[in-house]
């Protein structure tokens, strides 16, 4: 059995899937929570930053949209939704690491029940009499 010299290391095959920070010129990722590909591009926003499917994010941006330089990277679910004055939908995430809240644009192509599902939430909790909801 011959041994290998500490230094030598056997090549490797080039990689299609990329793992841990987006490459410059990437054109998907791979969501943390349901594994999806999941294109850059997305309609209604510039800055891709969840999964359509299952609304999972990672804390990659710190205070502006695509600055990606928070040192978290922690997985941030998908907690609520919230709307701007202008009627836009804007999904409330929370970092499961650190506990962050961000708020992220609604895209074109996001999973409708989905977020139907998530605004749903409040009506479908016992705790809160639904006359309180009906006067806001």
């Amino acid at each position: 059995m011959t041994r290998r010299k500490p230094d030598s290391r056997r090549p490797q095959r080039p990689k299609d899937v990329h793992r841990g920070r987006p490459r410059e010129g990437a054109n998907s990722f791979r969501c943390a929570g349901c594994r999806l590909d999941v294109p850059m591009n997305a309609p209604g926003t510039t800055h891709r930053n969840h999964c359509p499917q299952c609304l999972t994010s990672l804390h990659v941006d710190l205070r502006i949209p695509g600055d990606r330089k928070a040192g978290c990277r922690g997985r941030m679910a998908a907690f609520c939704l919230s709307t701007r004055k202008d009627g836009e939908w804007l999904i409330i995430h929370q970092c499961l690491r650190c506990e962050a809240l961000s708020a992220n644009r609604v895209a074109g192509d996001d999973n409708s029940l989905a977020l139907l599902r998530m605004a749903m939430r409040p009506l479908a909790d016992n705790r809160v009499p639904i006359k309180a909801l009906l006067t806001i």
